[in-house]
């Protein structure tokens, strides 16, 4: 069995703003092989869709010919041809689609779910946080509000950015508005929900730690990237300030690199993302060794839903789990549809599909239907990491 043919769909939709700009991206690739066998893969979009397109075409020339039953050998071959791959989002995010393609070519090969091919199932039930639920908010009522609806639907843990708009530094008036926005979350929902709180990386270490200990009182889970992630030294002057747990890990892209944050203890849990570390394969091997560590894997799952899929598939069989972050039930219509809602939410937990591969089907209708090209919307106002209209002051 060989791949002959390796197709690359930049998906989504208008954006708001009109023009020929595209919102809503998600990058698929379909890999189709010598037998007949069709695999799905996706790779990260954000602000760098034209480049990550360009970079699965060359990863494509390594790939194409080759038996996708060989994920290590195909991987290394890429690592031997790519100069750049340990540094290069680009390169790492495209080999990572044609991982996980090859790994739901395996599965239908053999005719079982990728996490039967991994060692079996050791959960049924995943448990999800929410993502993407407090678009729009504001106000502490705002987030209050949102948060009681989602806890409503059965999700035991949230995530979300309360800093608004500060960047690098936040003012004791912005630490105040985090405050009223995190206690709001917890009211609504009556402290029965673990609170995940976002930074996006955006703070320098003497700010982050100040916003520790404005937050420390509500006793989050995890503090998410409180400091910008190429900071390694104001990482550890944030760990050895404060007394809360973090999260962080969505930007290594090797193996290598999550064993250097592991060792300089810089989190508690991980959160590696499968289509930006190495696809199913490496994935594995960085849950391996947080395990080596006594960390537990909180994998990053905010593009599509191909991704989603990939990442429930190893959830299913690796000791170290935690929680999962999904955008699922935020999903833009169309990206469940184009699964055939093939990953439902219920009752804030997930199950990895059991039929073979992926365990999902993509709607060839639904993928035409929202085919774009082009670069995506782009806001001069609120960069395209923020949950929608949240960039703003109360």
């Amino acid at each position: 069995m060989k791949i002959i043919e390796a197709e690359v769909f930049q998906v989504g939709e208008p954006a708001s703003a009109g023009g020929a700009t595209w919102a809503g991206n998600s990058i698929l690739l379909r890999l189709t092989t010598s037998d007949g066998l069709v695999g799905w893969g996706e790779a990260v979009p954000t602000l760098r869709v034209q480049p990550v397109i360009q970079s699965l075409h060359e990863v494509a020339r390594v790939y194409r010919g080759k038996d996708p039953l060989d994920v290590e050998r195909n991987w290394h071959e890429w690592h031997r041809h790519d100069f750049y791959l340990p540094v290069s989002f680009e390169s790492t995010t495209a080999v990572s689609a044609f991982d996980i393609a090859c790994w739901d070519i395996m599965g239908k090969h053999y005719g079982a779910p990728i996490h039967k091919l991994m060692g079996g199932t050791f959960r049924d039930r995943i448990r999800l946080y929410a993502n993407g639920w407090y678009d729009g908010c504001v106000s502490p009522e705002d987030f209050g509000g949102r948060a009681k609806k989602y806890a409503g639907m059965g999700y035991t843990a949230l995530k979300f950015d309360p800093f608004g708009s500060h960047y690098d530094s936040i003012d004791r008036a912005g630490l105040e508005q985090a405050h009223a926005r995190v206690k709001a979350v917890r009211d609504a929902t009556g402290g029965r929900v673990d609170l995940l709180i976002e930074h996006h990386g955006r703070f320098d270490p003497n700010s982050a730690i100040a916003a520790a200990n404005a937050l420390e009182e509500f006793d989050p889970l995890f503090m998410e990237e409180p400091v910008h992630p190429e900071n390694v030294e104001g990482m550890k002057k944030y760990r050895s300030a404060t007394r809360l747990r973090v999260a962080l890990g969505e930007r290594l892209l090797t193996k290598e690199q999550a064993l250097q944050a592991l060792r300089d203890g810089l989190a508690d849990f991980l959160q590696a993302d499968i289509t930006n570390i190495g696809g199913v394969t490496q994935a594995r091997k960085v849950a391996a060794v947080a395990e080596a560590f006594g960390v537990e894997m909180a994998f990053h799952n905010a593009f599509g839903p191909i991704q989603n899929a990939a990442t429930l598939q190893v959830d299913a069989c690796i000791p170290n789990f935690l929680v999962q972050e999904s955008f699922y039930d935020c999903f833009p219509q169309w990206k469940r549809e184009l699964i055939r809602d093939g990953t439902p939410v219920v009752g804030g937990h997930s199950s990895a599909p059991d039929r073979p591969g992926l365990g999902v089907d993509v709607d060839e209708r639904v993928l035409e239907e929202h085919r774009v090209e082009g670069q995506e919307y782009f806001d001069p106002e609120e960069p395209v990491w923020v949950v929608k209209g949240t960039w703003k002051e109360f």
